[in-house]
């Protein structure tokens, strides 16, 4: 990811001091949007003035949008709350240089060994995750794994979170991919990257939003892991998923809540 970030900083930042701040500023929009200026000027330990600056140049840029929301219980009382999240041209600044490389590589692999050349490729640039974080969740508690697993994406890139579903287990957010714009042509990288999660959690995971499809985050529903469940119950979940096993009703509902809030 560091040739990612590089780029990012230069279609970002220029050379000086004062666009280097502003790089970090639309990177923390980035990985924690949408967000107030008074949160992103204590992150980075600037007045508000200064994030002001830097809010107005991402804006003009069009790298950035505002969005106005109101506190809940609020009745018209009051200035609604102003949030800022990265736009589309925004994400693409972070975005990895070589997408065009690896598209052309993927297609070359499809059209000389088949579609199926180009899952087992998938699988394994997961692999090693897999095969690191496995090992690691087993002195992981069970309640703690999804946030485990969500600072090891965010370490390789991904600016990813771990929250509580609101209808039960947990959710796990990836507000950057770096290979989306590959994955939009190959969605064989999704499903590998959903069936790892499976086996690294060791749970029925199901995917309800990626960056690669137009949402605005990644979104993967853990289901709550199962007293009696055995280490490979989130790994035969997964390939039953993706050989077309209909969904659960607990999972149709999350899907639906999760189209009603947008996410």
């Amino acid at each position: 990811m560091r040739g990612a970030e590089e780029t990012a900083v230069v279609r970002l930042s220029g050379v000086s001091a004062e666009h280097g701040t502003r790089a970090r500023v639309a990177r923390l929009i980035l990985e924690h949007g949408p967000v107030t200026a008074s949160a992103l000027g204590e992150r980075l330990g600037l007045t508000s003035a200064a994030v002001r600056r830097h809010l107005d140049a991402l804006l003009a840029d069009g790298l950035i949008e505002p969005r106005t929301v109101r506190p809940r219980g609020q009745r018209g009382r009051g200035r609604p709350a102003k949030l800022f999240a990265i736009t589309d041209e925004g994400r693409s600044a972070f975005e990895h240089a070589y997408d065009g490389l690896a598209g052309s590589a993927l297609r070359f692999l499809a059209e000389r060994a088949g579609e199926q050349a180009v899952a087992e490729f998938a699988r394994s640039q997961v692999a090693g995750l897999v095969g690191r974080l496995r090992r690691e969740m087993r002195d992981v508690p069970a309640d703690q794994r999804v946030r485990v697993l969500a600072e090891a994406l965010s370490a390789d890139g991904y600016a990813a979170s771990a929250s509580k579903a609101g209808l039960g287990g947990d959710q796990l957010c990836q507000h950057h991919c770096p290979v989306a714009h590959v994955a939009a042509e190959f969605p064989q990288l999704c499903e590998a990257e959903t069936e790892a999660f499976a086996q690294i959690l060791g749970t029925p995971v199901q995917r309800l939003a990626t960056i690669a499809h137009g949402d605005g985050v990644c979104t993967t529903h853990v289901s709550p892991r199962r007293a009696d469940a055995g280490p490979d119950t989130g790994e035969r979940d997964a390939h039953r998923q993706t050989t077309g096993a209909a969904p659960s009703a607990t999972h149709e509902a999350i899907d639906e809540t999760s189209k009603e809030t947008g996410r």
